[in-house]
């Protein structure tokens, strides 16, 4: 088995246990919504924070790396909106829907331990690039598009209040912090205490396989039921498409090598919870956005290693 293999059958593996300890009873849905409150509040923004303290970027190709990715994001985010509204014929809220399941990579949960697993730490940094402007660019699109697509409201909402509402998400978010406090820690050039980077450290280590497992348990509570054609559509983007783009235009640009794949697995991942929440926001879709994520994930373990195998035929 090639290293490579193993490393997406482990990764996907730890997803699957938590399923499994789900399904079977063993563990309570609950358990996954605490773990999962963990994984993002405390031990991720830590494995970010210390990412920050050292990570050279230097080579990195920021402005080409976002090019690429958020260049897919929109081509499958499109995508998606327009089968949901033409082919499927449902409305503007659910295409938002549509749109933001083909293109909302999760990231945090299972992109972070899979990029360490595949790619080690200098991939990792690589990933970073793209989390610290993610969920911003990702947040502020999908308001832009509620109220665009969100029923009216008998008063018009303040431009200065939809800023003030996503500077408020952004800032409170754990991981935003985690990313702006390695950041003004390294500006300052002291080293950090040895008793706290040991709590880093023991925090960190295991950021990783607790997201897995928090993954895999919290999706034993969404399911599949009903929407089982357009979830499947909205998983093919998701999964073929959006690398696909991810990855033409990696080689336009010419990325460096481990960025142009760090790029592709990225946009190969499958979809997390953001869209399932998005549609619970608009009270629309929440049945396609639950279906869509629980079979994008089941799917990633074998797409994923197959854009893994192609980026690295490109790429070398």
């Amino acid at each position: 088995m090639s290293p490579l293999v193993e490393t997406v059958l482990f990764v996907f593996g730890l997803v699957a246990l938590g399923y499994l300890a789900g399904a079977t009873g063993y563990l309570r849905a609950e358990a996954g919504d605490q773990l999962s409150h963990f994984a993002v509040g405390v031990a991720l923004p830590l494995l970010l924070f210390r990412t920050m303290l050292g990570a050279d970027f230097q080579g990195a190709a920021p402005w080409g790396l976002w090019a690429t990715y958020f260049a897919a994001v929109a081509v499958a985010w499109a995508a998606g909106h327009l089968v949901t509204t033409r082919v499927f014929g449902r409305d503007g809220q659910a295409g938002v829907v549509g749109g933001v399941s083909s293109a909302f990579s999760n990231l945090v949960l299972l992109g972070i331990p899979f990029m360490l697993g595949v790619f080690g730490q200098e991939g990792f940094e690589i990933l970073s690039l793209i989390v610290s402007v993610h969920l911003p660019t990702m947040l502020m699109a999908s308001i832009i598009l509620f109220q665009l697509f969100g029923p009216r409201s008998s008063e018009p909402v303040h431009p200065l209040r939809i800023i003030g509402d996503f500077l408020r998400k952004i800032f409170q978010n754990p991981l935003i912090i985690g990313i702006l406090a390695g950041l003004a820690w390294r500006s300052t050039g002291l080293p950090l205490p040895s008793l706290a980077n040991r709590f880093v450290d023991a925090l960190a280590n295991i950021a990783g396989p607790v997201a897995l497992f928090a993954m895999g348990l919290g999706l034993r509570k969404f399911g599949i039921s009903g929407n089982i054609r357009p979830a499947l559509v909205l998983s093919g983007l998701k999964l073929f498409v959006m690398p696909a783009v991810a990855l033409g235009f990696a080689w336009m640009l010419g990325l460096p090598p481990l960025t142009a794949k760090v790029a592709v697995a990225a946009a190969a991942l499958p979809s997390g919870v953001n869209s399932y929440l998005i549609a619970t926001q608009f009270g629309t879709g929440q049945a396609l956005a639950s279906n869509q994520m629980t079979i994008a994930t089941a799917c990633a373990a074998v797409t994923t290693a197959f854009w893994l195998t192609v980026a690295t035929a490109v790429f070398g």
